[in-house]
């Protein structure tokens, strides 16, 4: 395996220290490096129905309380507030979000914000089949549906679940609107296990009208089993279908677009490949997360959260919340440092509990 370098992003200096220069008050929502964010994650539960060796323990994980969970009153408060302030794309994550009441009703409101550019959700599939037409009719317009191996026996190893044919039916289904598009499938790569099925998720991209996309395993697992060794790189993934049938980039235009995209040569379907560990994109990252109880993280990877649920429920202004969100961004981190060794620190929570 080729030793991975650590991220150079010299060319993106700060403006400021935060702390030396007050933090904008208004205008453009950008971090003390310039780097202006418009892409928001909400996870509106930390619960799921699979236990997915990557991202949850069999057993054990700490439920935040229903009183501690966001209600939808206070997400879509939140979440309109950072829409005016200049957040263009929305994705719904969990945990699993489809364990969410009322989540057709949540993204009809939020669809209706102005502004709003894009509302996807990210899923694992299970309840998809039942769903689908609910949440097409709700207004969703893009949706990712996680899917690491296409062999039942892998599947339910790593998701401790037995349910690859449902989550497959559950595809089958959205295909019925179109209006909720693309259909992205996300894999997760891991070494050892994803390259004896790379070809299939190649050729399911060229069966079928999913842009398949491979991301690269990170350090998440609530379980802290993560090691360098253990990551497939998106690169050696990208060869191996080249050889198999030859891909063309394409430019979708998006400097901070986190996937590097390939159609086939002759036109025939569409792969994607997401690096943060080989190839991170740190320097044009626009991303906030905001987690199922309130916090905001201005990176999967923070160490530090500021909590918008405490201040929402102790009766602050819109104006006030706006300035502890915009305290909150200025304060993002350059990157993330998972190449550097001891100098990386895991963050406390895994990805079940940020958010996806």
């Amino acid at each position: 395996m080729t030793a991975m370098q650590p991220i150079s992003i010299m060319d993106l200096p700060r403006i400021a220290e935060p702390g030396q220069r007050p933090t904008p008050t208004s205008g453009p929502l950008i971090d003390s490096f310039g780097r202006r964010l418009e892409d928001l994650r909400v996870s509106i539960t930390d619960r799921c129905n699979f236990r997915c060796l990557y991202c949850m323990p069999e057993e054990g994980l700490p439920w935040i309380p229903n009183s501690g969970v966001m209600s939808t009153d206070e997400i879509v408060r939140v979440v309109g507030l950072l829409v005016k302030l200049g957040i263009k794309e929305v994705r719904l994550t969990g945990g699993e979000p489809t364990l969410r009441p009322g989540l057709p009703a949540l993204i009809e409101t939020l669809g209706a914000l102005p502004g709003l550019e894009s509302l996807s959700l990210t899923t694992n599939g299970f309840l998809l089949k039942q769903m689908a037409g609910d949440l097409a009719a709700a207004g969703l317009t893009r949706i990712n549906v996680s899917l690491d191996t296409l062999v039942t026996e892998k599947f339910e190893r790593i998701t401790r679940r037995d349910a690859l044919a449902r989550v497959l039916e559950g595809l089958e289904e959205i295909e019925k609107y179109p209006a909720v598009h693309p259909i992205k499938v996300n894999a997760v790569a891991m070494r050892d296990f994803t390259e004896e099925e790379i070809i299939s998720f190649a050729e399911l991209a060229r069966r079928k009208p999913y842009a398949v996309r491979f991301i690269e395993f990170m350090p998440l697992d609530a379980e802290g089993n993560w090691t360098n060794e253990q990551v497939l790189t998106g690169e050696e993934i990208r060869q191996v279908v080249h050889a198999w049938k030859p891909l063309v980039r394409i430019d979708n235009g998006d400097p901070s677009s986190t996937s590097r995209d390939y159609m086939f040569e002759d036109g025939i379907g569409q792969m994607g490949f997401i690096n943060p560990v080989s190839e991170p994109f740190c320097s044009t990252c626009n991303r906030i997360r905001l987690t199922a109880d309130g916090q905001l993280r201005t990176c999967l990877f923070s160490l530090e959260e500021t909590s918008l649920l405490s201040s929402v429920r102790a009766g602050i202004s819109d104006a006030d919340l706006e300035q502890v969100i915009r305290g909150s961004v200025w304060r993002k981190e350059l990157k993330h440092h998972i190449n550097e060794g001891a100098y990386f620190v895991r963050p406390n929570r895994s990805m079940s509990q940020i958010g996806g």
